[in-house]
């Protein structure tokens, strides 16, 4: 017989000896099978176990073929479904896992991931949560070098499908997804910090990660349970974790799939999990990186423009929950986008309704109408309240621009792109209400920076208006504006103030700036005061306003040459509203003189002059006892009885020129300008070479409404144009 053939038979018989003969099996088979006791229920082999262990470590080019032995063992006795001996054999790998830190723990960890594996595609619970507990403790080992080829796809999707277990067993179910879960955070931790494993950020496994989490977070229907037992505590821990290590260039990927989530689920309406969800997202986040956030809200409500009014004002508010966080850090180069976005739809949201209303035919559309119509206004006070809030936490340099942005989306009349209609005037309501946010504590230095001529004039523009309520917020915006120590609330309403000590205003000496600034605009302001006076829709709240605005003007930026301004405004109030050339009603009359008593005593207090303010409290004192309907306190009563006409004759009842600039007869005071009758001047650079302003309704017929417009033309025309 050749001697090959001798040679092939002797191995042939050694292999089934082996195979037979404990003695000749290989050294590291041995040591595993002597972990394993004859009964399963005494657990593992201790002193074997160390026996094995040290012997892994002195030779750790077998771990290997340990792995691979054990892997063979437990495959088969997950077959036959001795998990006694399945539960040893994880926990003889753990400890392996957890000795063993050289380089051939490589192919070792193969094995473990393919026995790890094995027991997640189980369909014992027992089995699964075994697996997940392995792989955890594997993920918080650091390994000393990257691994190139490992990847861990597979994972994600069966711990993703973990997580969203519905065993009918409650207690059961609970198990399953806190270990999915607690499968995922392994993943995230041994992946997200390892540059070769990047690909974990990629959207095949975003979409599975993030919304297992999601999905956790808001069935959380094991609210009793504490701590990591609890899904929805340990989805939001995770969830937490997995956002505060996401980079700059992750954030997309790691955003989206929240968005998608709350469409597939329709949490937008009601947004009750939304709002959390993203609060925790911008407090998870770096603080540099919310402006990606904030982009990808954006987009999703241009996704989402023609959904229905609940499910935008969800988004809205959600974006608002962003915006009121991301404002108090870095909020990047968004700051217009997020206006222009927001105004964008603002605009679309009125067409919708106004596109509604237009179309009522029936009773039962015309119901339907108005459900659409205030479920439109949902949308729209989201947006505005959204743009206020905003606006009011950026700091002042910045808000300045965006109330010059907003301004200019600002629809004004006389402009060729914008005509009288509802829409128009619901605009400028909605975009006046935000200025009144974003201006609300803004404390401008100097009032040139507060009130530039490009903000100033299509304001007064638009307080010139014939509607009240538009009047009102111009007034408001010009409080926030100039009220820079906070004494607007000292004087609200209008009334006869008898101690304007007692009020504690608190001022400052007028700069050299807002001196500049009056000399430039301060006929503009008081022009403005004078045309609003004698509307004929005014109220009550008008001359408020009105009151409180000729207040904060002397507190703010009065000196003597702009007091003698004011006492001339006053009069020629006073002077118009006897003189009746406009045929006001008898209330507006009386409500201008009732305003002028009211300012006066108020301007006399605040220059501290005796014989001014015993002139000012002689005609106030007349006009209790003889004419009450010219007070304040009485004209604006409900049952308040006003006289057909005024009775110019009562020279004791209105304050008299000669009176007043005999009284401010001391040094510091033009009175010699005090005689010179106040007369509006039209100013700044927006008027044509006839004098009628641009954007004036007042002055320019072609825009103005109506007969009014055209009686404020006739009148104002032959005024001088003259800075007096």
């Amino acid at each position: 017989m050749p001697q090959f053939l001798q040679t092939n038979q002797l191995q042939s018989h050694l292999s089934l000896l082996c195979g037979c003969c404990g003695p000749l099996r290989p050294r590291y088979k041995r040591l595993v099978d002597n972990i394993f006791p004859e009964d399963p229920k005494d657990g593992l082999v201790k002193s074997d176990m160390e026996k094995l262990t040290f012997y892994a470590v002195s030779a750790p080019e077998k771990l290997d073929r340990i792995g691979a032995y054990l892997a063979e063992r437990l495959s088969r006795d997950v077959v036959r479904h001795r998990y006694g001996y399945v539960v040893i054999a994880m926990e003889a790998l753990d400890q392996l896992l957890m000795a063993c830190h050289s380089q051939s723990i490589k192919p070792f960890v193969e094995s473990f991931l393919h026995m790890v594996a094995k027991l997640l595609e189980s369909r014992e619970p027992d089995l699964q949560v075994l697996g997940t507990n392995s792989f955890v403790k594997f993920a918080n080992i650091e390994e000393d070098t990257p691994s190139y080829h490992r990847r861990y796809d597979f994972f994600v999707s069966q711990f993703s499908a973990m997580c969203h277990s519905t065993h009918e067993d409650p207690e059961t179910r609970s198990r399953i997804r806190v270990a999915g879960i607690k499968g995922l955070q392994g993943v995230v931790r041994k992946t997200v910090n390892d540059e070769l494993q990047a690909i974990i950020w990629e959207p095949q496994h975003m979409d599975k990660l993030i919304p297992s989490m999601l999905f956790n977070m808001q069935d959380n229907e094991d609210s009793e349970r504490a701590g990591e037992e609890n899904p929805a505590s340990l989805a939001e821990s995770c969830f937490r974790e997995l956002l505060g290590r996401a980079a700059y260039g992750n954030m997309n990927n790691a955003v989206h799939p929240v968005l998608v989530h709350l469409d597939n689920h329709r949490l937008w309406d009601p947004n009750d999990f939304a709002v959390p969800c993203f609060r925790i997202i911008m407090y998870s986040i770096q603080a540099q990186h919310s402006h990606h956030v904030i982009q990808q809200v954006l987009s999703h409500l241009d996704t989402h423009s023609k959904n229905t009014p609940r499910v935008r004002a969800g988004i809205v508010q959600v974006l608002l929950e962003t915006v009121a966080i991301a404002a108090k850090g870095s909020i990047g180069p968004t700051v217009l986008e997020v206006f222009n976005t927001l105004l964008k739809h603002l605009r679309m949201s009125v067409d919708f309704e106004l596109g509604d209303g237009s179309r009522r035919n029936s009773a039962s559309s015309l119901s339907s109408t108005r459900t659409k119509e205030s479920e439109e206004r949902i949308v729209q006070n989201a947006i505005i309240q959204t743009i206020g809030f905003f606006g009011g936490n950026l700091p002042d340099y910045q808000r300045a621009e965006v109330m010059m942005f907003i301004m200019g989306k600002v629809p004004v009349y006389g402009t060729p792109c914008h005509t009288l209609d509802t829409g128009t005037k619901r605009i400028q309501t909605m975009l006046l209400s935000s200025l009144i946010m974003v201006t609300s504590e803004f404390k401008c230095k100097t009032m040139c920076a507060g009130l530039p001529m490009a903000f100033l004039e299509p304001l007064c523009s638009i307080s010139l208006m014939e509607d009240s309520e538009l009047r009102q917020l111009v007034l408001e915006i010009l409080h926030n504006i100039i009220d820079r120590h906070d004494n607007r609330a000292k004087l609200r309403g209008i009334r006869i103030i008898p101690n304007v000590a007692a009020l504690k205003i608190k001022r400052e000496k007028i700069s050299k700036q807002d001196v500049v600034f009056m000399k430039k605009h301060g006929q503009q302001l008081y022009r403005h005061i004078y045309l609003g006076c004698k509307e004929e829709d005014n109220v009550q709240k008008n001359f408020e306003l009105l009151f409180t605005a000729l207040a904060l003007i002397t507190i703010e930026l009065a000196n003597e040459e702009v007091m003698i301004d004011l006492m001339r405004l006053s009069i020629a109030l006073q002077d118009m509203a006897l003189a009746n050339e406009e045929n006001m009603p008898v209330l507006i009359r009386c409500g201008i003189m009732a305003l002028v008593a009211a300012y006066l005593n108020f301007l006399s207090q605040m220059i501290a002059n005796p014989p001014f303010c015993q002139h000012v409290s002689k005609v106030i004192e007349m006009r209790n006892l003889d004419a009450p309907y010219l007070l304040p306190e009485h004209v604006f009563r409900e049952k308040c009885v006003l006289p057909e006409s005024l009775d110019r004759d009562a020279v004791g009842l209105y304050f008299q020129t000669a009176d007043l600039a005999e009284a401010l007869s001391v040094p510091g005071y033009n009175v010699e300008r005090l005689a010179i009758p106040y007369i509006p001047q039209v100013t700044g650079k927006h008027y044509s070479q006839t004098g009628v302003h641009d954007f004036d309704p007042y002055l320019n017929p072609a825009f103005g409404p109506g007969s009014v417009a055209k009686s404020h033309h006739s009148v104002l025309l032959k005024l001088s144009l003259s800075i007096v």
